[in-house]
C-alpha cells in the first residue's frame, strides 16, 4: 500500500504540471518541454537547473535515449558521478509514468473481474485464473516502479554555485564542505530554511533549501 501511494503521488506531480523550482510559467510540464529548457539552461551556463529539468523530463521520458545523453554529458562534464543503470532499474523503467499508471489500473480491474467471474463461473476456474494472475502481473509491475520511483522523491538537485554543506542548520554554522551545482542529494530531514542532506558519497549536513530544487516538485517536503 505505501508503494503504490507513493506512485500515485509521484505520479500526480509528474503529470498535473507542478511548476515548483523556478519553472517559467509559460512551460508545459512534459518530457519535450523539460528537455528544450534543460537544453536553454545547459546553453546558458546554468548546470544545476540543467541537470534539474534532464532529470524531470527523465523521469516522464524513462526510454529517451536524448534525454539520458544529454544528462550524462552534462554530469560528465562537471565531473560528477553517473547514476548507475542496475538490471532491476531498466526494466522498472521501460513505460513513461501513464503507462505504469494504466497498467496498474487495468490489472486492478482485470484482477477484479476475474474474482467476479470465478464466483459467478466456478466451472470456468482456468479463464479466471488466468485473468488474476494478468492482472497480478500488472499491479506487480505498478509496485515494482513504486518501489524504484520512491527514493527519487526525496531527490533534489543544487542550483546554486556556491553551496556549503554545513554541520547545523543555521547561516553561519560551520561548512563541512562545498557542494557542487548540479549535485544531486537526498533530503532525510528538514529544519526551517534548512534541509538535511544526504549527498551521493555518503556525506551528511545541512544546506539553504534555496540552493535546492526538488527532482520531483514538492516531492522532499517533509
Amino acid at each position: 500500500m505505501k508503494y503504490l501511494t507513493v506512485a500515485a503521488s509521484v505520479i500526480a506531480f509528474l503529470l498535473l504540471g507542478a511548476n515548483a523550482g523556478a519553472q517559467p510559467p509559460d512551460t508545459a510540464y512534459s518530457a519535450a518541454g523539460l528537455y528544450n529548457l534543460a537544453n536553454s539552461y545547459a546553453r546558458a551556463g546554468k548546470p544545476g537547473m540543467a541537470v534539474l529539468n534532464y532529470e524531470r523530463a527523465a523521469l516522464l521520458a524513462p526510454t529517451d535515449a536524448d534525454i539520458q545523453a544529454n544528462l550524462n554529458f552534462v554530469r560528465s562534464s562537471l565531473h560528477l558521478p553517473l547514476r548507475p543503470q542496475g538490471r532491476f532499474s531498466r526494466i522498472t523503467r521501460i513505460a513513461s509514468p501513464a503507462a505504469v499508471a494504466w497498467i496498474g489500473v487495468l490489472g486492478i480491474l482485470v484482477a477484479g473481474a476475474s474474482l467476479l467471474v470465478g464466483k459467478m463461473l466456478p466451472q470456468r476456474r482456468a479463464v479466471w485464473i488466468v485473468g488474476l494472475c494478468l492482472g497480478g502481473a500488472g499491479i506487480g509491475f505498478t509496485v515494482c516502479n513504486a518501489i524504484e520511483l520512491e527514493p527519487r522523491v526525496h531527490e533534489a538537485v543544487v542550483i546554486a554555485a556556491t553551496t556549503p554543506l554545513r554541520a547545523t542548520p543555521v547561516p553561519m554554522g560551520d561548512p563541512l564542505q562545498q557542494l557542487s551545482e548540479a549535485e544531486t542529494v537526498t533530503i532525510t530531514a528538514a529544519h526551517e530554511d534548512f534541509a538535511l542532506v544526504r549527498t551521493a558519497s555518503g556525506h551528511n549536513g545541512w544546506v539553504a533549501r534555496a540552493d535546492l530544487a526538488d527532482v520531483v516538485p514538492g516531492g522532499s517536503v517533509r
